[in-house]
C-alpha cells in the first residue's frame, strides 16, 4: 500500500459515510489479498521475435507463413475481410463475433512477393508480409494503408499469459477514430488510450479516461481508403497514437503511429479496407446486425435517480401532460429497489407498480428499470439463494465466492461468461415483466466494486467460465457486461418473443450492439460535458454501435437554462433522447428552467415526434447496414480533410446535417459543409458545400440542414406518415428511403425507395420497385422551391 492509498482511505474513513467508508477499505484489502494469492507472479520473462520467414503453405482464402520463433495465418474471406493471427491464434473463439467464421474467398491467393517475403492477392486488398514479419495492408492498386512491425512477445520463464507489442505505421494524412467510447473528441487525438472498461468514480469530462466502454476497434480514414482495425483480445491494453504531418515533399512526409500493448491474449485481428459504409456494413455482417428498438424507445424518455415514490412519477408524468409535452418513457433508478437489491421492489414507496405501469402504458409512457449485476450476499435473498442454487457467482483461485462493495452493501457477482449463469439470469427478468417494466438498463457491469483505493472492479485472479475455457477476470473483465447484456437479451427474447427487447447498457465490449445500446454514463454538467456527449455517440457509432445517448443536462450539479436547452436540443436528434440527473443534482424537467426554455423545449420535443418515422427508418437501415444514425461528416466525403477534423456537427442518416450549439452565449456558429447543396430547415435559406458556411443559431433552435433531393419520412399533422422532399438541384436527382414499422414485433418491412427528380418546373417523387417506378403512397410536401 503506497502513501496515496492510505490518504484515500484515511479521508474515505473520516467521510460522512463511515459505515460505507469503512466497508469500502475493507473491500480493498480483501481484493488486494485475493490477487496477492491468486495470481501468479510475474518474474523473468523472454523477450520475442518472429525471426526470419522459413517457409509457406497454402490454404482456403490465404494460408501459414511459418517463422523461425513464430508462425502467421492469414486468411480473406467471402465478404472481403482479412483476418490474421501470430502462434496459432484463429478467429474462434470470440466474443466480439456473432457467430462462425466467415467462409474463406477461394480467389484469394498466397503467393512469393519480393525479399523472401509473402503475400495474399484479393480482390479487395493485398496483404504483404516480409521475410522478417512485418505485415502490409495495400490497395488492389498497391496503395499502402497501414504497416505493422514484427510483433514483440515477453513470455514469462515460468509459464503464463504472455504480453506483447504491435507498432503500426499509417499514411501521414490519416485520423484515427473509435476504441469505444471516449470523450476526448470523435477524432482521437494524439495519446494514450487504455483498454480497460472502467467506472471513473464520478462525473466525467472530455480529458477524462478511460471510460465505461473500450474496444480496440480503430477506423483510420485516409485519402487512399478507409480501414477499421480490431484486434481480438479483451486484456488490458493500451493503445497510443500519433498523428503523420505532411511535408513540402513525400520524402518529408512523417507517417501516423500507433503503438498497441496488450498484457496477454492471442496476437489476432481483422481488417476491413473500402468506403465508410461498406467497412460498418462488413463490421455488421460479422459481429452481429444491431438490435431494433421499438419505436417508442426512439422517443423522448426521463429519469432521475431519486424519484423516490409512485406519486413522485404520478407528478413527473401529469407535468409532461398539462403542458402538451411528448413523454415516452420514465426510467427507475436504484432508488425504487428494497435496500437497493435488484429484482426487487420496496413496497412502501412502490406498493402497486404493476398498476402503475398499465396506467402509464394507457397514456403512453413505459416504465424502465435500472438493473446491476451485484447480488446481495444474505441468505434469505431470493436472487442469491437461486444463484447458489446454480453455483452463479464469479469465484476465487480458493473456491470461495469473490465478494465486492456496491449500493445494497456485500455482494457478489454472476459469472455471466457461463451458459447456465446467463440462462438462469435471463429467466429473472420475468419478475421485472411482472411489474410492468417494458425496457431495462444495465448499470454498474464493468462490473464495479467500491474499493477505497486500487481498481474499484473484481480482483484481477478471480475465476471465470469463458465459455468452459477457464481463466480469470483479465481476461473476463472487459466482455463482462457483454455477456451480461446476452443474458438479458436472450431471457427477454424467451420471456416476451412477440416484443422487441429493449435494453441498453453502460458498459459493453464489441458486438455489443447485436443486444442493445448504451449511453454516455455519468458525464459532468458543463459545456465539456455537452462536447463530450456528442464526441461518445460519434465514437461509438463508428465501432458499430448505432443506438446511445447522454444524459441530458449532465449527471450531476445543476445546468444553466441555457445548457440545459442547448443539451436538450442536441438530444432531440441523438438516437437515446434521455434526461437524468443523479440523486443530489437540480431537477431536469423541462418547467423548471423558466418559461423561455419550457417554449423551446417543446419545439425540440415536437420535431423529435415529427421525425419519428425517420429515426426508425434509420434504426433498420442501421440494423440492415451497420451505418450508424448519426455519422461524422465526412461519412460520404472520406477524402475530404476538412470534414476528417471537424467533430462540432454530425449527419443524421444522409439526409440531415445537425450544427448543435456546444458553447455558451451563441447566436450564430461556423459549420463545415459536405459538397452539394444544403437548406436550413427552418428558414429555406440555401447553401452550397464544400466549405465553411456561417448560420445563425438562436437560442429558439439549433441549426439543422437537408441536404437538397432528400426525402425524409416524418409524421403528419394527423399523425400518419408523410414524405418531405427538399427540391435537388436543377439536373440531378435526389431521393431516401422510407422504412414503415408498427412499432414492435419481428416483421421485416420491406424497404420503400423514393427518388425525387425535376420534370419541366415540377419536382416529381416517384417509389422505385422490381415493377419499375410508381407513385408514392404518402402524401408529399415540396420544400426547398422558394
Amino acid at each position: 500500500m503506497d502513501g496515496r492509498d492510505l490518504v484515500r482511505s484515511v479521508k474515505v474513513v473520516g467521510s460522512t459515510r463511515a459505515a460505507q467508508g469503512l466497508r469500502t477499505v475493507r473491500a480493498a484489502w480483501r481484493r488486494r489479498r485475493t490477487d496477492a494469492a491468486g495470481l501468479p507472479p510475474r518474474g523473468a520473462e523472454r523477450a520475442r521475435v518472429p525471426g526470419p520467414v522459413q517457409g509457406a503453405e497454402p490454404g482456403p482464402g490465404g494460408g501459414l507463413i511459418r517463422f523461425s520463433r513464430s508462425e502467421l495465418r492469414i486468411l480473406v474471406t467471402v465478404n472481403g475481410a482479412v483476418f490474421w493471427g501470430w502462434d496459432g491464434a484463429g478467429p474462434e473463439p470470440s466474443y466480439a463475433l456473432a457467430g462462425r467464421c466467415p467462409e474463406p474467398d477461394p480467389r484469394a491467393v498466397l503467393e512469393p512477393d519480393k525479399d523472401g517475403g509473402w503475400r495474399v492477392v484479393a480482390e479487395r486488398v493485398t496483404i504483404v508480409v516480409s521475410r522478417h514479419g512485418a505485415i502490409e495492408v495495400c490497395t488492389p492498386g498497391g496503395v499502402m494503408l497501414r504497416r505493422d512491425l514484427p510483433p514483440r512477445w515477453w513470455e514469462p520463464v515460468g509459464g503464463g499469459a504472455a504480453r506483447w507489442l504491435q507498432r503500426s505505421e499509417v499514411a501521414a494524412d490519416a485520423r484515427f477514430f473509435g476504441l469505444g467510447g471516449r470523450a476526448s473528441g470523435a477524432r482521437l487525438r494524439e495519446g494514450t488510450y487504455r483498454l480497460w472498461n472502467t467506472d471513473p468514480g464520478g462525473s466525467f469530462g472530455p480529458g477524462d479516461d478511460p471510460l465505461y466502454i473500450t474496444m480496440p476497434v480503430q477506423l483510420v480514414v485516409a485519402d487512399a481508403a478507409t480501414h477499421l482495425l480490431f484486434h481480438d483480445s479483451s486484456w488490458d491494453g493500451t493503445v497510443t497514437l500519433r498523428e503523420g504531418e505532411e511535408g513540402a515533399g513525400s520524402g518529408h512526409d512523417r507517417t501516423g503511429r500507433c503503438e498497441l500493448r496488450m498484457d496477454g491474449g492471442p496476437l489476432r485481428c481483422w481488417v476491413v479496407v473500402g468506403a465508410p459504409a461498406r467497412v460498418l456494413h462488413t463490421w455488421a455482417s460479422m459481429t452481429g446486425a444491431p438490435a431494433l428498438p421499438p419505436a417508442w424507445a426512439l422517443g423522448h424518455h426521463h429519469a432521475r435517480w431519486g424519484f423516490g415514490s409512485e406519486q413522485e412519477v404520478r407528478r413527473i408524468v401529469a407535468g409532461y401532460r398539462e403542458r402538451d409535452l411528448p413523454l415516452d418513457a420514465v426510467h427507475l433508478d436504484i432508488d425504487h429497489y428494497d435496500a437497493h437489491q435488484v429484482f426487487t421492489v420496496d413496497r412502501e414507496r412502490f406498493p402497486g407498480l404493476p398498476a402503475l405501469a398499465e396506467e402509464l402504458r394507457r397514456d403512453g409512457v413505459r416504465l424502465v428499470s435500472i438493473v446491476d449485476p451485484a447480488v446481495k450476499a444474505a441468505p434469505g435473498n431470493a436472487v442469491f439463494d437461486g444463484g447458489s442454487a446454480v453455483d452463479a457467482f464469479v469465484r476465487d483461485a480458493a473456491g470461495g465466492m469473490v465478494r465486492g462493495e456496491v449500493w445494497p452493501g456485500e455482494s457478489v457477482y454472476p459469472d455471466f461468461t457461463h451458459t447456465r449463469v446467463r440462462k438462469w439470469w435471463g429467466g429473472l427478468y420475468e419478475e421485472r415483466l411482472g411489474q410492468g417494466f417494458a425496457g431495462f438498463w444495465h448499470d454498474m457491469n464493468e462490473p464495479t466494486s467500491f474499493n477505497a483505493f486500487g481498481e474499484s472492479t473484481l480482483p484481477r485472479s478471480a475465476r471465470h467460465a469463458l465459455e468452459g475455457r477457464g481463466g480469470d477476470h483479465r481476461e473476463a473483465h472487459n466482455v463482462y457486461a457483454l455477456c451480461m447484456a446476452k443474458a438479458g437479451f436472450e431471457g427477454l427474447r424467451e420471456l416476451a418473443p412477440r416484443q422487441r427487447p429493449f435494453l441498453f447498457s453502460r458498459s459493453g465490449w464489441a458486438g455489443m450492439q447485436r443486444y442493445g445500446g448504451t449511453w454516455s454514463g455519468d458525464v459532468a454538467t458543463g459545456w465539456p460535458g455537452l462536447r463530450a456527449s456528442l464526441s461518445l455517440v460519434l465514437g461509438l457509432g463508428l465501432c458499430g454501435v448505432p443506438y446511445s445517448g447522454p444524459d441530458v443536462g449532465g449527471f450531476d450539479g445543476s445546468p444553466s437554462p441555457e445548457l440545459y436547452l442547448r443539451w436538450f436540443q442536441l438530444g432531440a436528434y441523438l438516437p437515446l433522447f434521455r434526461t437524468h440527473a443523479s440523486l443530489r443534482a437540480g431537477r431536469r424537467e423541462p418547467w423548471e428552467f423558466g418559461q423561455d426554455v419550457l417554449e423551446h423545449a417543446r419545439v425540440a420535443l415536437a420535431e423529435r415526434r415529427r421525425l419519428l418515422p425517420y429515426f426508425m427508418t434509420l434504426a433498420h437501415v442501421a440494423r440492415r447496414t451497420g451505418a450508424p444514425y448519426v455519422r461524422p461528416l465526412w461519412w460520404g466525403s472520406p477524402e475530404d480533410r476538412a470534414l476528417r477534423d471537424c467533430d462540432d456537427a454530425f449527419l443524421l442518416g444522409d439526409s440531415l446535417l445537425v450544427a448543435p450549439v456546444l458553447d455558451p452565449g451563441t447566436d450564430r456558429r461556423a459549420v463545415q459543409l459536405p459538397r452539394g447543396r444544403w437548406y436550413d430547415t427552418v428558414t429555406g435559406r440555401v447553401y452550397e458545400g464544400p466549405g465553411q458556411v456561417l448560420v445563425d443559431a438562436p437560442l429558439s433552435r439549433i441549426p439543422v440542414l437537408a441536404r437538397a433531393g432528400a426525402v425524409v419520412p416524418v409524421q403528419g399533422e394527423d399523425g400518419g406518415l408523410e414524405l418531405e422532399v427538399w427540391a435537388p438541384v436543377r439536373g440531378r436527382s435526389g431521393g431516401g428511403v422510407v422504412v414503415p414499422d408498427a412499432g414492435d414485433g419481428w416483421d421485416e418491412p420491406e424497404i420503400e425507395r423514393y427518388v425525387a427528380r425535376w420534370e419541366g418546373r415540377q419536382v416529381v417523387v416517384t417509389r422505385e420497385g422490381e415493377d419499375g417506378a410508381g407513385g408514392p403512397a404518402y402524401p408529399v410536401r415540396i420544400r426547398g422551391l422558394g
